[in-house]
């Protein structure tokens, strides 16, 4: 598997398809605490999407500026093609090691 992700980064990455062309700061860290149920920094997953976009994982661009944010621009995410394969990658990894574990994993009642 090439570029290996993290465990955030995979939630980083799949909220980013999720949230498809909305994708941009404040909307994935709120998407990712709403789903995870816990918090995260903002520094953190800035720093996680830096780390992402120099894996060449994701690419963004600037959207148009806004009245509501004072005429600032949102900074907007887009997954790659790389991006998008590595998460494949991890999910059948993944897959893999469910089927594989499916017998140590069954809940006893």
């Amino acid at each position: 598997m090439k570029g290996y992700i993290g465990e955030f980064e995979e939630l980083v990455l799949l909220t980013i398809a999720v949230l498809g062309d909305d994708a941009y700061g404040v909307l994935i860290k709120e998407d990712i605490e709403n789903r995870s149920n816990r918090p995260i920094s903002i520094g953190a997953l800035h720093s996680t999407i830096a780390r992402l976009e120099e894996k060449g994982f994701l690419k963004s661009f600037l959207g148009g500026a806004t009245q509501e944010r004072g005429g600032r621009r949102k900074r907007f995410y887009q997954l790659t093609h790389a991006g998008k394969s590595a998460l494949h990658d991890i999910k059948n990894l993944r897959d893999e090691l469910w089927k594989k574990s499916k017998a140590n994993l069954a809940l006893e009642l």
